[in-house]
């Protein structure tokens, strides 16, 4: 039986209640989206914290608004950019029943050969948007990259067939690179404006 998280609604615009309600260990959030107003609300954040755990963060979440009793995915978390804490979240409500537009993260399967050659791989894109009905929301997607070599570039295109979802990116969209090793001329000859991309961590969605 999933869990079901009291959210309370609370007032807009006041600076002070915002930290007071931190402070007591909740969340400022809203909620919006299907057969409810865009709501003002609060959570506990261990509460949450515990079904994200549990759910994945492209889970759906069980909330009752007092009384109303939505299914919600968590659209947008805003965090502290020094401490990295929660500062608020935005829920989405779904109807189970309708497809909708997620981001789901994507995650490398496999070894490629132009890695085990001494090659570099680059994750170009790390979330993927598909349309899907809010049950058959996966936690990630597996991208099998075992057969890229040295100076392959895996495409949006060269996926499309294999993923079991409707991919809403372009088929020109880069998604993994390998990349040949630099060598220690090559790098003391560059400069901060021509370093390797690096991957970094997309923002929650639907939260």
């Amino acid at each position: 039986m999933s869990t079901v998280l009291q959210a309370e609604k609370r007032k807009t615009g006041v600076r002070s209640e915002l930290a007071q309600l931190r402070k007591g260990g909740r969340i400022p959030a809203v909620i919006y989206g299907y057969n409810i107003e865009n709501t003002p609300i609060s959570v506990d954040y261990k509460e949450i914290a515990k079904e994200v755990q549990k759910r994945g963060k492209t889970g759906i979440f069980d909330l009752d608004v007092e009384g109303k009793r939505v299914k919600a995915l968590i659209h947008e978390v805003q965090r502290d950019s020094l401490k990295g804490e929660v500062l608020h979240i935005d829920f989405f409500s779904v109807n189970m029943d309708e497809e909708v537009e997620v981001d789901v993260p994507i995650h490398a399967a496999g070894e490629s050969i132009g890695v085990k050659e001494g090659g570099v791989l680059t994750q170009i894109l790390n979330t993927l948007r598909i349309k899907v009905k809010p049950a058959e929301i996966p936690e990630k997607i597996d991208i099998d990259i075992s057969t890229l070599g040295i100076g392959d570039t895996l495409f949006i295109s060269d996926i499309r067939e294999r993923v079991d979802y409707k991919i809403l990116e372009g088929d020109d969209v880069t998604i993994f690179t390998v990349t040949a090793p630099a060598t220690a001329r090559d790098a003391g000859q560059g400069d901060d404006d021509n370093q390797d991309i690096k991957a970094t961590e997309a923002p929650q969605s639907q939260a």
